[in-house]
């Protein structure tokens, strides 16, 4: 595949991930405080849907390990809000079986993949490493995010989840300068602006 289609489905997906936090700051500028709309996580599904395969096509691990873990969460926020029931039966199996469907290829295909996957020559091991923390660290976000909607029972953005959203952007930045990735700096260089702004209303709330 060609290396212009393969940039253009990650700035699709990168378009989506802004989409989401500039609805999501517009939104809560409205309201002077921090809100989380559905459409955030609708376009969180779609977003993280291209850039896993974003992250596929470029055997990049970093990325593909951070979409699988924040895949399923934004199914779950999505349930909580009553708005998964209300896409389509046939979407739903799609968004479930395809990532998946990947995964399970690319672990199988052969061992040419994996060495692609674990030991790309494009990625030194140390930048590896610091793609994959970077990732973790970004996606505990979700997984606060998580545990916290599910202790209220309602979606909610709390202010852990602009920390973390913070300090593994800023990760991620730095690894995406190393990396070379024009997707990735782009995204992130936006969303740590919103992140920030979103501290700030927050502590707005609070005094």
């Amino acid at each position: 595949m060609s290396d212009w289609l393969i940039y253009s489905i990650g700035f699709l997906a990168q378009i989506l991930f802004s989409s989401r936090l500039i609805v999501q700051w517009v939104t809560s500028e409205k309201q002077r405080r921090v809100i989380t709309p559905t459409l955030f996580w609708t376009l969180s599904l779609m977003a993280s849907f291209l850039l896993f395969i974003y992250g596929y096509l470029r055997n990049d691990f970093a990325i593909m390990l951070g979409q699988t873990l924040t895949y399923f969460i934004y199914i779950r926020n999505l349930q909580l809000q009553h708005q998964w029931e209300r896409i389509h039966w046939s979407i739903r199996v799609m968004l479930y079986i395809i990532p998946t469907l990947i995964a399970i290829y690319y672990f199988n295909n052969n061992v040419m993949d994996k060495e692609l996957l674990f030991r790309n020559e494009l990625i030194p091991r140390w930048l590896l490493w610091l793609g994959i923390i970077s990732q973790v660290v970004f996606t505990l976000r979700f997984i606060y995010q998580w545990l916290y909607s599910e202790f209220k029972k309602v979606s909610a953005l709390p202010l852990g989840f602009w920390l973390l959203s913070l300090v593994g952007s800023i990760l991620i930045l730095i690894y995406a300068i190393y990396r070379e990735d024009p997707v990735l700096l782009i995204g992130h260089l936006l969303g740590s602006i919103i992140y920030i702004r979103n501290l700030i209303l927050l502590h707005g709330q609070d005094d």
